[in-house]
């Protein structure tokens, strides 16, 4: 199988998952049927995967996955070998925090040409195992590359872990002596200058509720000029005040709405989201932390000093290097790895 058909088998499952009918993929009518039922009842092993979240999950999955941008991510590594002369087993241990977050991983490691073992969280085990089991009906010799278990991860030759700043040192200790990646909590920011429409702050809210803002390029911190007023902001976020009936979600709202009160912290409230001035990056469900700035040059090198934090920054302020448009924090494009750290270069510089 060389990467031809590598990339054809993504484009094909790309294909599937931009448009999951039945009626257009016959031969896939068991497994998108299966898909269906996972969309609706995902909710049951895991009450934050509402079907609408990972629907936007396999609809920002499939359209990553069309021919020309997978072509153009993997031009980039023309001069290394996509056509490795050992395939090595790669241990991938994936998050749960949004569904199938640890796919780029394991289409990663299929792309490069290795074999995959992947150790699925048990907050996410079951639409990942069926997009494997898709692609393996487009390409049958992917099912020679894959694994999956909830075990322990044992007979490996290299490592990729994804995991709070916590577990990073439990991977460091079990998986340093191995080649490896390993990744450690992140968030996003929101750079705002006081010039957004109604329009960016609409993307903006999509920035922050997505997945009830679990996830790491969710933006859960704000920088804004001194006198920065809000009201604008939360008029046009009212789109998402259905996140409030969310049993989880409110609860979450509820508590730190009350540690903030019982503490006298001061705040504002628009019903359903929470904001207060604090230095942190990664806040709380249901908060939004937010930060006053007078000199933007001082604030932007404070930013970049403490990158290893940030995982996007969304912005429409074009001083802003690699800033991400409202709206599009959980729509990543292939190239742009978890961390800054690139994947690809380092599976394919394993002997």
């Amino acid at each position: 199988m060389n990467i031809i058909n590598r990339i054809n088998a993504f484009a094909k499952l790309g294909d599937i998952l931009r448009n999951p009918d039945a009626s257009h993929y016959h031969s896939f009518k068991g497994e998108i049927i299966q898909l269906h039922n996972l969309i609706l009842n995902s909710n049951n092993y895991n009450p934050w995967f509402t079907s609408d979240n990972v629907k936007n999950a396999i609809s920002a999955i499939g359209h990553s996955l069309e021919s020309a941008k997978i072509e153009k991510w993997l031009c980039t590594y023309h001069d290394k070998k996509l056509e490795p002369f050992k395939a090595n087993i790669i241990g991938v241990v994936m998050a749960g925090n949004i569904p199938m977050v640890g796919f780029h991983d394991f289409m990663s490691v299929l792309l490069s040409g290795q074999k995959i073992l992947a150790k699925l969280s048990s907050d996410d085990k079951h639409l990942l195992p069926l997009l494997a089991k898709i692609l393996v009906k487009i390409e049958p010799e992917f099912g020679k590359r894959i694994a999956f278990t909830t075990d322990k991860l044992e007979s490996f030759d290299a490592i990729i872990a994804t995991g709070s700043n916590n577990t990073s040192r439990y991977f460091d200790y079990y998986f340093g002596k191995y080649p490896h990646i390993i990744r450690k909590n992140r968030n996003g920011i929101a750079v705002l200058s006081g010039e957004e429409t109604s329009s960016d702050f609409l993307g903006l809210g999509k920035d922050i509720f997505s997945y009830f803002g679990l996830g790491c390029r969710n933006v859960s911190k704000f920088f804004v000029p001194k006198g920065y007023n809000f009201d604008k902001f939360f008029q046009s976020i009212e789109d998402y005040k259905n996140v409030i009936n969310h049993s989880k979600y409110v609860n979450n709202y509820d508590y730190n709405k009350s540690i903030f009160l019982v503490n006298k912290v001061t705040h504002l409230d628009n019903g359903f989201l929470l904001l207060t001035e604090n230095t942190a990056f990664s806040s709380p469900i249901s908060v939004i932390y937010y930060e006053v700035y007078d000199d933007f040059g001082k604030m932007y090198n404070s930013i970049q000093a403490q990158h290893e934090q940030i995982q996007c920054i969304v912005s429409i302020d074009k001083k802003i290097t690699k800033r991400v448009r409202p709206g599009q924090s959980q729509m990543p494009e292939l190239w742009d790895y978890a961390d800054g750290i690139d994947t690809m270069e380092f599976l394919l510089s394993l002997k």
